[in-house]
């Protein structure tokens, strides 16, 4: 009973990450009718920010709890600059066009990829821990740090389901997502709207880099491997269904936690896309997808 319990733990700590990173993707596609392949950068962008700036912090005499919370503060600043300038300059010119956004969303991810490889070199890089010991939890067990992680990550996806669900801006992102022609004709600013969703989606990647960041080794190309993960996460789901990026990145979660356990690591990414596959040719819009 016990090793099914550290599995359940094991598969809600990857999917809270998933998660958000999914709901990130979801979001601009609903918005936008577009899959942003640049969105992973978002999230390599904050986790080397953080892998820089601590160590300095720390060399500096700052505490450890200070310099991440600093360090996480600037990550997400700069990456939600970047998701403006990205916006403004680029993707805004291929709202609603899939083959322009591809094309521009991977130049822009392979650009940015040489850039930081520039920037902050090649080698991986590890944090330090910044909360010590384990927690028993139903017979489970995790590093307290992975548990306030897992909680935090948690929390923002309900607040931001909550916040798409029930707010005025929430009810114009759906608006537009279901007719952004008729949510214009009610008035609603489509582009304004459109740069929001953008923006919330870049901040999802960020935080959940910052969040990631004291347990995660960082590197240029780390974020291709999270898109891929929450790319299948919402074509599973259902492209632009919120609940359907939750359920397709809690089954990728628990695909990775027992294919890992069972198996190994490459069995495990074998069987998302086998998931994938099964999904699409028995609902070709996923499982929420309408």
């Amino acid at each position: 009973m016990d090793i099914y319990m550290q599995l359940f733990v094991n598969s809600l700590q990857i999917a809270a990450a998933y998660i958000l990173f999914s709901l990130g993707l979801t979001l601009i596609f609903g918005v936008m009718k577009i899959v942003n392949f640049a969105h992973g950068e978002f999230f390599t962008l904050a986790l080397l920010v953080m892998g820089v700036t601590v160590p300095f912090l720390v060399g500096n005499q700052l505490s450890l709890e200070l310099s991440y919370a600093l360090s996480g503060v600037l990550a997400i600043s700069l990456t939600l600059l970047l998701g403006s300038l990205i916006y403004k300059f680029a993707l805004k010119r291929f709202q609603r066009d899939m083959t322009g956004s591809f094309v521009v969303s991977v130049g822009l991810s392979l650009l940015l990829q040489g850039i930081f490889l520039e920037v902050f070199g090649g080698v991986p890089n590890k944090l330090p821990t910044l909360i010590e010991g384990n927690i028993n939890f139903l017979g489970a067990f995790i590093t307290t740090q992975r548990f306030i992680i897992t909680v935090c990550a948690l929390l923002v996806a309900v607040i931001m389901c909550w916040f798409i669900a029930s707010s005025r801006m929430g009810k114009a992102l759906r608006a537009v997502s279901e007719d952004h022609e008729a949510a214009m004709l009610q008035g609603i600013p489509y582009r304004r709207i459109a740069l929001t969703g953008f923006i919330i989606a870049t901040f999802l990647a960020a935080i959940a880099a910052v969040f990631l960041s004291p347990v995660t080794v960082s590197s240029t190309i780390i974020g291709s491997d999270y898109l891929i993960k929450g790319f299948i996460a919402i074509v599973v789901g259902g492209l632009g269904s919120i609940p359907g990026a939750i359920i397709g990145s809690v089954l990728i979660a628990v695909l990775e936690s027992l294919g890992g356990y069972y198996f190994d690591p490459t069995w495990a990414t074998i069987s998302m896309f086998v998931l994938t596959m099964f999904v699409l040719l028995i609902r070709p819009k996923g499982i929420l997808g309408k």
